[in-house]
Order: structure tokens, then C-alpha cells, then sequence
């Protein structure tokens, strides 16, 4: 369980493919404060450390993983967003984020406007999957705040403060992002479906 509060950005070290698997190598300032088998979120996508030396620790996405989420385009030297699991008993500053994506999405406008930045993003709706203005979305394991939701888009404004401490400042059109969609919000839907 996480919170969508970034701790830190990773940079990949090295991938390494392995039969459908992808050992992922990330140095990270974090290192020190892991160990073998605790969770941490790589762009939103809950993986488990499985190594780790003094300055980095390796994860394994499996062919699953892979396929629903943006971790196969990643290369030699990508930035990757990431959190430790939350502890209990902290403030929970984002909100329940799992670290399950749901989907990808695409990029369609990133604006600069006076001091923030706003970014749009197209999914595909087929997965029934749904936003709601001002309520919660997980873009890349960050805890945002929905605006513009439209059936198949939303925007988020990002301060500059997420900008610069997360890969956002990487974003331009066409990147291809991973979702996570509201844990509650999703029990919602499942349990009104036969209602509406």
C-alpha cells in the first residue's frame, strides 16, 4: 500500500531479460533504507527487491507487468518515480494507492501555465475505467487531483514542486504514462453496476 507520494527518482542501471521477465537494475539514494523483499513503487507499478548492494537493488517485472503497464519501454539510464510501502500510524498525505495499474495512458497536451503546469491524458475506455472532476488518479505512482475529467481524458495541474521532483519533467506529448484509478472509486462502480 502506498500513498502517491514521491520519495525519490531511481535511475535504471541496467535491464537484464530473463526468458518473459525483466530484472530491472535501479541506483537509487533509497538503497540503503531496503531490503530483500520489501515492495517499492516504480512509476506506480508495486515491485519486489529482490537484490541490492550499496547503491542500487534489482526488481523483476514479470511478462504480466509488462504488458499493462509502461515498464518495457524503460532504458538504460530512464527515470523512474519511486515510494517505499506506507507505514501505518503516518500521515496519509496522497491517497490509497495499491500499485496496481489498471492501464496505460497517453500524453496529449502538456501547458505551461504561469508557474504550474497542467498535463492531459487519453485512455482507452474499454476497461471501463472512469475519472470524476476532483477526485483521485495515480499517474506514474504521483497522488493527483483530477480536472477536466471527460469519458475518455483528464488534466492534472502540477506545481513545481512535482515537477522537478518526479519524471513529469519529462512528460511531452505521446508519453505513454501507467494509471491507477481511485481503489474506492472502483468499488463504487463495480457495486452500482447492476443499479445503473
Amino acid at each position: 500500500m502506498f500513498t502517491g507520494i514521491i520519495e525519490s527518482l531511481g535511475k535504471i542501471k541496467s535491464l537484464r531479460k530473463d526468458d518473459d521477465n525483466i530484472h530491472i537494475e535501479v541506483e537509487s539514494t533509497l538503497t540503503p533504507q531496503l531490503k530483500i523483499d520489501q515492495s517499492v513503487s516504480h512509476n506506480g507499478v508495486c515491485l519486489t527487491v529482490v537484490s541490492l548492494n550499496d547503491t542500487s537493488y534489482v526488481v523483476t517485472a514479470i511478462n504480466e507487468t509488462l504488458q499493462k503497464t509502461n515498464l518495457s519501454s524503460l532504458k538504460t539510464g530512464s527515470l523512474v518515480n519511486l515510494e517505499r510501502a506506507m507505514k501505518l500510524g503516518e500521515r496519509l498525505d496522497g491517497h490509497i494507492v495499491q500499485g496496481h495499474v489498471d492501464q496505460v495512458a497517453t500524453c496529449t497536451e502538456v501547458e505551461e501555465t504561469n508557474g504550474s503546469w497542467k498535463y492531459t491524458f487519453s485512455y482507452d475506455t474499454s476497461l471501463n475505467n472512469i475519472t470524476i472532476e476532483k477526485g483521485s488518479i495515480t499517474v506514474n505512482g504521483v497522488s493527483l487531483t483530477v480536472v477536466d475529467s471527460k469519458k475518455d481524458s483528464f488534466s492534472v495541474a502540477i506545481i513545481p514542486y512535482t515537477y522537478e521532483h518526479t519524471v513529469f519533467h519529462t512528460f511531452e506529448k505521446s508519453t505513454i504514462v501507467n494509471l491507477e484509478f481511485d481503489v474506492i472509486g472502483k468499488y463504487v462502480k463495480r457495486i452500482t453496476e447492476g443499479y445503473l
